[in-house]
Parts: C-alpha cells; sequence; structure tokens
C-alpha cells in the first residue's frame, strides 16, 4: 500500500501538461531602500509585486545573481522577506542584506515557474540556492546509438547527445567485468574512431576480431542489419529486461543441439552463461518487473547526501550519488521538491514512469507536471509504507547515510583547512578583508613565439573553472614577460572598469534592462566581478608591472596585489622589497602554490594548443587544393600530425574524399625536408 502524505492517501499521477514554451509576461525591478541594520527594511510599494505565479531574484551591486526563487504569488513570497532579520533564518538574513535589488518574471502557471526556477540557477549558479553535486566516482556505461557503428565505452562526466546511458555503476572494475563478458555473447566494437577508420583503411581487423571480441564490421565481416541487432540486444541487456534474451538463446541452443549443430550449440551455451553471469552482479530485486527509481536522502542543518537507485524490469541496475550544500533554509518536503527538479533535468537514465520518495515533495501539482514533461508520459510519485518497495527505501536511505558519514568527515577537514589558509593569507597579507575570490596571472611563450596569457580563479578556495580566462598576447614582439603581463593586466582590468560603467548606466536608467536589453534577466558578468587579492607569478619586477596597471586606471586602493617568487616561495608585497616568508608548512602558502601552479598549467595548455595548430599549419601550409577543412580532416582521421606522416603514398592518395593529386602533394611536402626559410 502506498501513501501521499498520510496513510490511506492514493499516490499522485502527473498527467503531461500543455507547457511548450515559458511565457514572460512581465517584469521589473524594485531596489531595497534600507540595509539590515536591526531595523525592519522597507516593504515595497503596495501593488507593486504582481499576484501571479513567477521566478524572482535577488541581485547584488555588481549583478551577480544570489538567489532564485519560485512562487505561486509573487506577491506573498516576495514580500515576506521585508520583516524584522531577527525574525528570518540566518542565511536568509544575510542574503537580504548582501542584496541591491529585487527582479522578477511572471509566467503562467506554477509549473512554469518551477522550470524558469531550475534554468536560471543553472544559469547563474546563485551562492544562496541549494547546490548538487554529482559524485564522479560513479562511472556510466554509454553506448553511441548515434553513430553508424555504435559502441559501448565508460565514461564519466557530462552527458551528450546521441548517447544512450545505462548505470552508474558502483565501480569502474564491476563495470569492465560486465562488458567483458557481454562482449562474448555482443561482440561489437569497442576501438576508438580513429582506430576503426585506420583498420578500415588497411582493410585488416584488430585483435579483438581474432579473439572473438569484435564482430569486425570495419573490414565487412558483419552486415550492418546483424550489428544493429547486437546493439539492440545489448541495450535490452543492459536495460535489465534479461528474460527474452535468455529464452532466445536457450531455444536456439536446444535447436543447434537437435540438428546435430554441436559446435553453435557450444557458441550459444557460452553465450548464455555469460549473460547470466554478468545478470548475477544485480543483486536486488523487486517482486514484479517494474521501471522505477528510489531517492533517499539523509540530512542535517547544513547539507544532504542523496542517493538514488535506478531499478528497470524489477531489478536495480545503478545508482546515483549527489551531495547537496544547503545554502537556504528548506524543509524536507521543500528539498525533496528541488531534488526531483534538479535530478531529473539531464537524466541520462531517463525519467521512469515511477518514482519512490521517502517523503511527498511540496509544490506536488508543479513538481509531477515539470516530471511529466519531461518523461512524455504519466509519472506516478509514491511513499511506500510496507512490502519490498519500503523495504528498497530503507536500503537506500542506508546508502545515503554511510555516505553521509564519509563525505562529512572529508568535507569538514577540506572546509576548515581551506578557512584558515584566507584567513592566514589576510592576516600576513595585510589585506582588507578574507581574500575569498583570488586572481592569479602567468605567461607562457616559446622564444617569444604563441605568447599567451592565463587568468585562473579560485573562490572560497577552491578553483572556479568557468571564471578562467586565455588571452593571447598581441603587442608584444620577442621576449618580455613584463610588456606582456602589463597587457594581459590592462586587458582584463579595463575590462572590469568598462562593466562597472556599463552596469551604473543602467542603474541610472532605472530601466530593468539587461545589456542585450532582455527585461528582468539579472546580467551575468563573470568577467568582471574584482578580486579581492590579484596575484602574479614572479618576484619583484612583476609585482612593478602588477602595480603600475592598477595605478594608471585608479585601482590601487580597490584591488590588494602580490606576488609569489618561484625561488624561495616569497611573497611579495607593493611598496617593499623585502619579502614576506611564509611558513613551510603554512596552509595559506598552500594555498598561493596551488593557484601559482594552476595559472602555470593553463598557461602551458593554452600555449600548446596554438603552437600545435601553427605547427600542423606550417607543415601542411601551400598544399595545393588542401584547404582548412580538408587538413583538418586529414589530421583528424590519421590521429595527428605525427601518425600522419607515417602514412605511405599509396594510403594519402587512395582516401576517397581527397583527390589523389592532393594526396600525392601531402606526401611529397611530409617527406621533403623544408628549406632554411621555412
Amino acid at each position: 500500500m502506498f501513501a501521499g502524505n498520510q496513510a490511506g492517501v492514493p499516490p499522485v499521477y502527473c498527467l503531461r501538461p500543455a507547457i511548450a514554451h515559458l511565457t514572460v509576461v512581465g517584469s521589473t525591478r524594485w531596489p531595497l531602500s534600507a540595509r539590515h541594520t536591526g531595523a525592519v527594511v522597507n516593504r515595497p510599494l503596495p501593488g507593486s509585486l504582481p499576484d501571479e505565479p513567477g521566478s524572482y531574484q535577488f541581485v547584488d551591486t555588481d549583478g551577480r545573481v544570489l538567489y532564485v526563487g519560485k512562487a505561486k504569488s509573487l506577491r506573498s513570497r516576495v514580500n515576506s522577506y521585508f520583516q524584522d532579520p531577527a525574525n528570518l533564518a540566518p542565511r536568509t538574513a544575510q542574503m537580504v542584506a548582501a542584496a541591491d535589488h529585487i527582479e522578477w518574471m511572471v509566467v503562467g502557471t506554477e509549473a512554469e515557474a518551477l522550470l524558469l526556477e531550475h534554468n536560471l540557477i543553472q544559469q547563474f549558479q546563485p551562492r544562496f540556492n541549494v547546490r548538487l553535486k554529482d559524485d564522479k566516482s560513479y562511472p556510466w556505461l554509454a553506448l553511441t546509438v548515434g553513430d553508424e557503428w555504435p559502441k559501448p565505452a565508460v565514461v564519466r562526466g557530462r552527458k551528450r547527445s546521441g548517447v544512450r546511458y545505462f548505470g552508474p555503476y558502483p565501480n569502474v572494475g564491476a563495470i569492465r567485468g560486465t562488458l567483458d563478458l557481454l562482449l562474448r555473447s555482443f561482440p561489437v566494437r569497442t576501438c576508438s574512431d580513429a582506430k576503426f577508420r585506420n583498420h578500415e583503411r588497411l582493410g585488416r581487423p584488430c585483435l579483438l576480431f581474432h579473439i572473438e571480441r569484435c564482430a569486425g564490421p570495419c573490414v565487412g565481416a558483419v552486415s550492418k542489419e546483424d550489428y544493429d541487432g547486437m546493439v539492440a540486444d545489448l541495450a535490452t541487456f543492459l536495460a535489465g529486461d534479461t528474460a527474452p534474451l535468455e529464452r532466445e538463446l536457450e531455444s536456439g541452443m536446444r535447436e543447434a543441439s537437435a540438428a546435430l549443430d554441436f559446435e553453435r550449440a557450444g557458441i550459444l551455451r557460452d553465450k548464455l552463461e555469460a549473460v547470466r553471469t554478468a545478470d548475477a552482479v544485480r543483486q536486488m530485486e523487486l517482486d514484479s518487473p517494474e521501471d522505477l527509481d528510489v531517492l533517499g536522502l539523509v540530512e542535517d542543518e547544513l547539507e544532504a547526501a542523496v542517493q538514488v537507485f535506478h531499478v528497470r524490469a524489477g531489478r536495480v541496475v545503478g545508482r546515483s550519488a549527489l551531495f547537496v550544500d544547503k545554502v537556504e533554509d528548506l524543509a524536507p518536503d521543500e528539498l525533496v521538491a528541488r531534488l526531483l527538479v534538479d535530478v531529473y533535468a539531464e537524466a541520462a537514465s531517463g525519467v521512469p514512469r515511477q518514482i519512490l520518495v521517502p517523503t511527498m515533495p511540496a509544490d506536488l501539482e508543479a513538481v509531477c507536471a515539470y516530471l511529466a514533461e519531461r518523461r512524455g508520459g504519466p509519472v506516478a510519485v509514491k511513499v511506500p509504507l510496507r512490502g519490498p518497495k519500503a523495504a528498497l527505501l530503507d536500503t537506500v536511505v542506508r546508502n545515503a547515510g554511510d555516505a553521509f558519514v564519509r563525505h562529512r568527515l572529508q568535507r569538514t577537514s577540506d572546509h576548515n583547512s581551506r578557512a584558515r589558509a584566507l584567513e592566514a593569507l589576510q592576516r600576513e597579507l595585510r589585506l582588507p578583508v578574507a581574500p575569498l575570490r583570488i586572481e592569479c596571472y602567468d605567461m607562457s611563450h616559446l622564444q617569444g613565439t604563441d605568447y599567451v596569457g592565463s587568468m585562473v580563479v579560485f573562490e572560497d578556495g577552491l578553483p572556479k573553472k568557468s571564471d578562467y580566462r586565455h588571452f593571447k598576447v598581441t603587442t608584444v614582439a620577442g621576449n618580455d614577460d613584463y610588456a606582456a603581463m602589463e597587457e594581459v593586466l590592462t586587458r582584463r582590468l579595463t575590462a572590469l572598469l568598462d562593466e562597472e560603467a556599463r552596469a551604473r548606466d543602467r542603474s541610472e536608467e532605472g530601466d530593468g534592462t539587461t545589456a542585450a536589453g532582455a527585461p528582468g534577466t539579472a546580467v551575468r558578468r563573470r568577467f568582471a566581478y574584482p578580486p579581492q587579492l590579484l596575484l602574479i607569478d614572479g618576484g619583484l619586477g612583476q609585482l612593478h608591472v602588477a602595480t603600475r596597471v592598477l595605478d594608471r586606471l585608479g585601482l590601487s586602493d580597490r584591488i590588494p596585489v602580490a606576488s609569489l617568487a618561484k625561488s624561495f616561495e616569497e611573497v611579495y608585497l607593493p611598496g617593499s622589497s623585502v619579502p614576506v616568508r611564509l611558513p613551510r608548512t603554512s596552509e595559506a602558502l598552500y594555498l598561493l602554490q596551488r593557484l601559482r601552479d594552476e595559472a602555470h598549467r593553463f598557461a602551458i595548455s593554452y600555449h600548446r594548443t596554438l603552437r600545435g595548430k601553427r605547427m600542423t599549419v606550417g607543415a601542411l601550409d601551400g598544399v595545393t587544393g588542401l584547404g582548412p577543412k580538408r587538413r583538418s580532416r586529414l589530421v583528424d582521421q590519421f590521429g595527428g600530425l605525427g601518425e600522419l606522416r607515417k602514412a605511405t603514398h599509396d594510403e594519402l592518395v587512395g582516401l576517397s574524399w581527397l583527390p589523389a593529386e592532393v594526396g600525392a602533394a601531402v606526401f611529397e611536402r611530409l617527406h621533403t625536408p623544408l628549406s632554411p626559410d621555412r
């Protein structure tokens, strides 16, 4: 028996809503007219907020979105923030105090408000919104169904279109062992695209074909129809529906045995055994062959651990792990609602027909409409009270509890060390505030060529890679690190001043528009936020360059600067030739070293990219009939310029898409020594 908010209440089924797109009915801004100083904050004028569903955003003076919320009634929800700060939750009071103004967007329904809220959170990543972080330790098995000859692969990270995902699996060993067993029954290719094209061109299969782990599509040893059938059977197995496949293999084995074709019967027997062995990895089963997900969570006031078990055809085929920073105050039903929205926004395993949760979510109707829109059909949200599903939910919650204990121990250690490092930096470098945002710069070149600069950003002691920037130095001839650093810093800080000027102009106009003119959406200015410490990789010379740029732009009083010398790991500050020597065991020094090393890595990687492109272009430059597209395709097909140099004359001339005379010219160019002037 299943219940909603109380025992005996039937499950709620989500019907697909008719939401084709979001419609912005209106938008405006209302500046906060008072700050949190213990007094009651002034309320907006009566009637200035619409009594309609929508999404609202608290925005700071730099144009950063601090918080995104949604409401059935914008008027009631937003007005609830304007009261005595003592009556607000501490984090909510802090958020309101840090805000400069509010923006809102009106939509047609509460479901649309929920979808808009999710999209804005994903776009702006507000610091006061709940943040979900994937546990990247769980790998997926991906099937590239969009390829001409699909292949399985073990992957992590961001999901791509044209790929079907299965899992995630507990560890890489488990998934690779399962895949090895499955290749005995479904010998699909597992090679890279470059290797596949290479053997296709050579007309010879690789070793996997000879040991019967690949059907050999690269040499035409299997028809497209038969290969697609193997891929479909593999997908069916991975989806959890193994019974039809086992019946088909067992029936084929008996028929071959009756026809005295014992060799084929033995092959089918081995395949059947491999399928059953691989299927035995799945330990947990339900009584009925259902498709559902089970969401369990364990939380405290600050964080939560979430586990999602994916059940297909009654068997657990994978699980996902998430951790939540509860920077906003959410009740359990509100947190479950947020999780359902975020987990299934881009779910690689899709939205199932049924989802089991420990608590019925808040805004149930809107959440159900959102899930149904994602799935394209009805979805049931249930709270199991007894039976196998309740037992499975208990198992998922226990897994979440174990993960939460491990995460809290690690997180406490990491957070405390970062806090100590930032406090030590403020104290040792005599900074006005703890440097929550630090920018570090480095240069890279090779004898004055391909000069590049890098800017890396750490916030709260952690890398913020979305704010990293590359600079291609354009005004420096030859080897001059000082001039290159001056160009990079001037470009970055000038961009800061220009963006601040545009923000002031928009504020004075008071029209509530963005730089692009779209109403009601806060400006996204990741590049323009000022650092609380500007760190230079180098010694006194580089520091003097940075100080000169800050003085010229009038930013010396706003942005502290320091340099970290490589030789003795000494920190130089403006106005003194005597360095600050941080203790070797200092967490502050370790943080600065991480910043310096990350800036160096980022600069080197960009420099190598530019140099590689230049060398490729130089090696093939001037070949008649070889334009940029053909050159790129040629290098990609052979897997790099080095492999291309190894290609024979016949291989280049025999390319179906490249004219024979162009292939011959490429071979001649690659095997003719360059003249000294080149």
